[in-house]
C-alpha cells in the first residue's frame, strides 16, 4: 500500500513512493515495516533502470531514515533505490522477525515492478551497511533455502551483493565479543547454533552470487577480518568476490559526504549494479583493493 511522502521528501529529490509492505504470519507495523522507493527523474523505458535494494545498519535497530541521503545520491547516478526499514531488535524484532521482515520487503519488489515497470528485476543488487550487510548477504542466498526455513520461497532474490562493513562471519563475530550479534540471534553460537547456521553469511555461501565487501581500515566496531574471512571463503568455493579496504576510514565515516571516499563507495555500488555479469566477474578476482583519496574504484579495472 502507498502512503503520503515522508516529511522532507519531494518528487524533486527523486523520491517516488513510500510503501508499507505486508509481512507473513502477522500484521505489518507501519512505523517499521516500510520502504522508500526512489526512481531517477524523467521518462524511462520499461526494464531500463537497474534496482538497488539498500538495507541500513545500526545493530539491527531502526535506521532507514538515515539512509535517505544515500538513496538520493545513488538515484542521481541513474539507478532506482528501495530503502528498507524492518522491525528493530529492541522494538519487536530480533530472531526471527527482523530476518523475515527483510525477506518480506524484498518479496514486495514484484508488486513495485508492476507499478513501476521501468525498473529491472532479473539481475539486481542488494547493498547493506553493518547489520544491513549481513541481511543483504543472506538475502542474496534466499533461493537456496529449504521450505520452512526463515525467508524461504522468495518471490524476488537479488543476484549481486555489496557489503559495507558487514559482520559476514556472525559466529566468529559473536565469539570475538560482538554482543549485538548475540542479541539479534537470542544467544551465543553454542546456545543457538541452528540460528547462526540459518542466517550467517559465511555459512550460507552461494558461489553464483558476486560480492564486493567494502571495509574501513580503522573500523573498531566490525573488524576488517570479518570481511576478509568471508571474501576468502567465497573465493575458495569458486565464487566471485573482492575486498575493498578504505584507508583511514572507520565504521561509518565513509558514508558521510565529507569523506573523500564517499563518492568512491557510490561508484562501487553503481558499478556493481550496472556492469554486465561478464565485466563484473572479471573485476572480482578474489583480491584486495586499497582505496585511498583519489584512487580508482573497484570497478575501474580487474586489478584495482
Amino acid at each position: 500500500m502507498s502512503t503520503e511522502l515522508p516529511a522532507g521528501e519531494s518528487r524533486d529529490s527523486g523520491f517516488t513512493e513510500h510503501v508499507v509492505y505486508p509481512v507473513r504470519g502477522g500484521v505489518a507495523d507501519p512505523s517499521q515495516n516500510w520502504a522508500d522507493f526512489y526512481l531517477p527523474p524523467g521518462r524511462h523505458d520499461e526494464d531500463s533502470v537497474p534496482l538497488v535494494v539498500f538495507i541500513h545498519g545500526g545493530a539491527w535497530r531502526s535506521g532507514a531514515t538515515g539512509a535517505r541521503r544515500i538513496a538520493r545520491d545513488l538515484t542521481s547516478r541513474g539507478v532506482a533505490v528501495l530503502n528498507v526499514e524492518y522491525r528493530a531488535v529492541d522494538r519487536g524484532g530480533g530472531w526471527p522477525v527482523t530476518f523475515s521482515d527483510v525477506a518480506d520487503a524484498l518479496d514486495y519488489v514484484p508488486e513495485l515492478d508492476r507499478r513501476h515497470p521501468e525498473i529491472t528485476v532479473d539481475d539486481e543488487t542488494v547493498v547493506g551497511h553493518s547489520a544491513g550487510a549481513q541481511l543483504a548477504a543472506w538475502a542474496g542466498t534466499r533461493g537456496d533455502l529449504e521450505k520452512g526455513e526463515i525467508g524461504a520461497d522468495p518471490r524476488f532474490t537479488p543476484t549481486r551483493v555489496v557489503s559495507l562493513s558487514g559482520p559476514l562471519d556472525m559466529r566468529w563475530s559473536a565469539e570475538h565479543g560482538d554482543d549485538n550479534v548475540v542479541r539479534v540471534l537470542g544467544g551465543s553460537p553454542s546456545q543457538v547454533p541452528d540460528r547462526y547456521a540459518a542466517v550467517d553469511p559465511i555459512q550460507n555461501i552461494n558461489p553464483r552470487i558476486p560480492v564486493v565487501a567494502v571495509h574501513g581500515t580503522d573500523d573498531s566496531v566490525v573488524p576488517v577480518d570479518d570481511s576478509r574471512r568471508y571474501v576468502s571463503r567465497l573465493s575458495a568455493e569458486g565464487g566471485r568476490a573482492k575486498l575493498v579496504l578504505l584507508t583511514g576510514e572507520d565504521h561509518v565515516s565513509y558514508l558521510k559526504r565529507s569523506s573523500p571516499r564517499y563518492d568512491r563507495v557510490l561508484d562501487i555500488i553503481h558499478g556493481v549494479s550496472t556492469l554486465s555479469p561478464e565485466d563484473l566477474g572479471r573485476r572480482l578476482n578474489g583480491g584486495t583493493a586499497h582505496v585511498a583519496q583519489g584512487s580508482a574504484s573497484v570497478t575501474a579495472s580487474p586489478g584495482a
